[in-house]
């Protein structure tokens, strides 16, 4: 499931900056107020710089980039519609970048990244770019930004709002795996928890045909969509667009991403936000307990909201799947509701409060009625499938990208080891996550690069890590050990006491020193809480 990768979907179908989510609160601040004019630490270099071809002295594995790529020149045009949606305004332009296919041998073969702007309003006091990442990994930056961009208004009076497609995702050569009928029939035969011999060999067997898939179809990238390079195309971005220093706004995966480049290239860190941190400390196993014990927390949370015991009320809600695993539910299509939908269906609304009513309603439906076309919506809406059964894919990307960072490979014999431990933390959703732990990455092609991701920056200037207390797929805990693995006096740790997957847009708290640290370079006292 690796469920922090709707961070992106969560942005668009809300209309807002990641899940309109949590308290509107005030709090208190305090924290520096430089001149938004001059050059300090943490701020935007002077964005009419001319480019600078450095190359990539931060990261010695990394030979200079040859002057055509630094020194390129954007087309920006107007921005073409996405599949089954509408061109953006007239406000935004698309461009592609050229960066290095392999960033070992940067004057060799090049791919192409796709990228969207929309100019600040306010010429005269502009800042620079403002790139945004708004999670997956997977996530379309191009087609997410115009949607949610009325939650950076504000910003985008001195900032040009930039994001882009990474490599491997969309139309940055995006990595495809399967066809839809192909992920079709996978959802609806594939058990996520198996509980015989023979739905294990299925489950892993499926797996290993989605990587198979990759390979066949997407071969030739596959072993350069990792993060780290991610971060070097993001430095590269940064020095076509004009810019000294990377202003950067990352959200849920999108913080593992900021926190690379901060590792990858401390000097040029500019001001840097990174929204629902992800653990950097966490492997597959780490980050798979940490979803269990985060998305029961929002369970909980959920059901004490409702008047409900958080324990009678999970207990239900297995007990549920478990019927659902045995007969699974009609639904008013010719599909059924499996209980691997079911999860998925819970899951979807947990990460914003304000889709709480409609997780009640779908559950009353299942319970009362015994139909799931409400857990089937909310299940479609996550695994990207329109109504015409036709499937985007994030999910192709996601799985990519992970599998080429992380060197975790458990095994069936491991995944069933820790299904008493993950049952005890949350009878919900621990044995889904418990397994997927096998099966996420299983017999992949391509060689993970890390057991965890590096992101220590003890060079770069202030760098802004919020958590939010109730968020499920990333966890609050691991905002706390992002902003100390990036280093004292480097990573601020601003706490959001409230539910959903990001509070930028959702707490005025939040949302405010946010808006105060890129526009004026306020930095906020690390601890600052709101809510």
């Amino acid at each position: 499931m690796r469920a922090h990768r709707r961070a992106q979907r969560a942005a668009v179908t809300t209309g807002a900056a990641l899940l309109a989510a949590g308290l509107l609160a005030g709090c208190g601040l305090s924290g520096s107020e430089p001149d938004a004019d001059a050059p300090a630490d943490g701020r935007p270099g002077d964005a009419s710089a001319a480019p600078t071809p450095t190359g990539h002295k931060d990261s010695p594995r990394t030979p200079e980039l040859p002057s055509e790529l630094t020194s390129q020149r954007l087309d920006w045009k107007r921005c073409t519609a996405p599949r089954d949606g509408n061109a953006p305004g007239s406000a935004w332009r698309c461009a592609r970048v050229d960066v290095p296919l392999d960033y070992a041998d940067p004057s060799g073969e090049t791919l192409s990244v796709a990228l969207i702007r929309k100019e600040a309003r306010d010429k005269g006091r502009r800042l620079g770019s403002l790139l945004f990442n708004f999670g997956g990994p997977g996530g379309s930056g191009v087609e997410t930004l115009p949607r949610a961009s009325r939650s950076y208004a504000k910003l985008n009076t001195r900032y040009d709002l930039v994001s882009f497609d990474p490599r491997g995702v969309a139309a940055s050569s995006g990595v495809r795996c399967r066809t839809d009928k192909e992920q079709e029939q996978a959802h609806r035969n594939v058990d996520l928890t198996p509980d015989t011999a023979a739905e294990e060999a299925a489950f892993i067997e499926d797996a290993a045909e989605f990587g198979a898939g990759c390979e066949r179809r997407s071969g030739a990238v596959l072993p350069h969509v990792g993060t780290g390079n991610a971060a070097r195309d993001l430095d590269l971005i940064r020095q076509v667009l004009g810019d000294e220093k990377l202003s950067y706004f990352g959200f849920s995966y999108g913080t593992e991403l900021g926190g690379t480049y901060a590792h990858l290239f401390p000097h040029t860190v500019g001001r840097t936000v990174l929204d629902a941190a992800v653990d950097p400390t966490a492997d597959g196993i780490g980050h798979a307990r940490n979803q269990t014990m985060g998305f029961q927390r929002a369970l909980e949370n959920y059901l004490k909201d409702r008047g409900q015991s958080p324990k009678e009320g999970s207990e239900r809600i297995a007990r549920l799947l478990a019927r659902i695993d045995r007969s699974p539910l009609p639904t008013d299509s010719d599909r059924e509701l499996s209980e691997s939908l079911a999860i998925t269906g819970i899951v979807a609304p947990l990460y914003s409060e304000s889709s709480w009513p409609a997780l009640t309603a779908a559950l009353d439906e299942a319970e009362n009625n015994g139909t799931g076309n409400g857990l089937l919506r909310l299940a479609d809406s996550y695994n990207g499938r329109d109504e015409q059964g036709r499937y985007d894919t994030q999910s192709h990307s996601q799985r990519a990208i992970s599998c080429a960072d992380s060197t975790s490979r458990p095994t069936v014999d491991e995944a069933r080891a820790l299904l008493p431990e993950f049952r005890k933390l949350s009878p919900v959703f621990g044995p889904f996550l418990a397994w997927d732990t096998a099966g996420w990455c299983a017999q992949w092609p391509v060689e993970g690069e890390h057991e965890t991701p590096e992101t220590s920056a003890p060079d770069a200037g202030p760098v802004l890590v919020v958590g939010t207390t109730g968020d499920p797929a990333t966890p609050y805990e691991g905002a706390r050990r992002m902003a100390d693995e990036l280093g004292e006096g480097v990573g601020v740790l601003v706490t959001n006491k409230g539910e959903g997957h990001g509070a930028y847009g959702s707490n005025d708290c939040v949302t405010s020193t946010i808006d105060d640290y890129f526009l004026d370079g306020k930095v906020p006292a690390d601890g600052t809480t709101c809510g």
